[in-house]
């Protein structure tokens, strides 16, 4: 069965690879288009693209440097990394740039539609729903996390996360002053996405930790237990 026609940018100065990946998504109902530099991806991005399949070594810009300025400009459209190299260096680089998935090549054309339908399906929009107890925030002292516009804010100030980084969030704020395992963070907040290592939890809350600046005590890690909201650390 077709999926719905979510728009993919793919991103690699190979235009073999592009035409591949190009041709394969297609046929699973997708609308793809090409950019073979991460200048040229830019210009095309809009906000009608659901995902970025994005290489990481190009000529002139990087993949990685794209993508931190897209995080740090405030854009959160979903990105996967494709790349030549596989180390644990390069692939934790991935995640602290704010990327969601990576992929080393040569990679299968069905892991990388798995990989995308699963990010797709993590990402998608989610419908509006009374909630019983009404509630829209989760409000500590100074922090407040705004459910419904996916947002937090410390001091008044917003505070830019990334969709896992909130859902991260969420899910710990959820469950104040309970410690949760990296397994229990990793069935909850990335149930939809294989191959994740209980060391990408771990880079994830490091780059959470430091968006909450001198709140990032409240996130509190217990040695070879997990991790925990702390609202003992938070100030009046």
């Amino acid at each position: 069965m077709k999926t719905m026609s979510n728009k993919i940018l793919i991103v690699d100065d190979d235009r073999n690879i592009c035409e591949i990946l190009e041709f394969n998504l297609s046929n699973e109902g997708y609308i793809v288009e090409c950019a073979y530099s991460a200048e040229e991806a830019l210009k095309k991005l809009s906000a009608f693209h659901s995902l970025i399949l994005l290489d990481v070594m190009m000529g002139g810009m990087s993949g990685y440097k794209m993508a931190e300025k897209l995080r740090k400009e405030g854009n959160q459209v979903p990105i996967i990394f494709l790349t030549a190299k596989d180390t644990e260096n390069d692939m934790l680089t991935g995640f602290s740039v704010g990327g969601d998935d990576y992929l080393s090549k040569p990679f299968s054309i069905k892991e990388v539609i798995a990989r995308v339908k699963a990010i797709l399906k993590r990402t998608k929009p989610i419908e509006k729903k009374e909630d019983s107890n009404n509630s829209k925030q989760i409000v500590f002292k100074n922090i407040v996390i705004d459910i419904e516009a996916k947002e937090l804010f410390i001091n008044d100030k917003r505070v830019i996360l990334t969709k896992t980084e909130f859902e991260l969030l969420i899910y710990l704020a959820k469950n104040p002053d309970k410690i949760l395992s990296r397994e229990d963070i990793i069935s909850v907040v990335w149930h939809e996405t294989p191959f994740i290592t209980e060391r990408t939890v771990d880079v994830h809350i490091t780059r959470l930790r430091k968006k909450m600046g001198e709140y990032a005590p409240v996130i509190m890690n217990r040695s070879g237990y997990g991790y925990k909201f702390n609202t003992d650390d938070i100030r009046l």
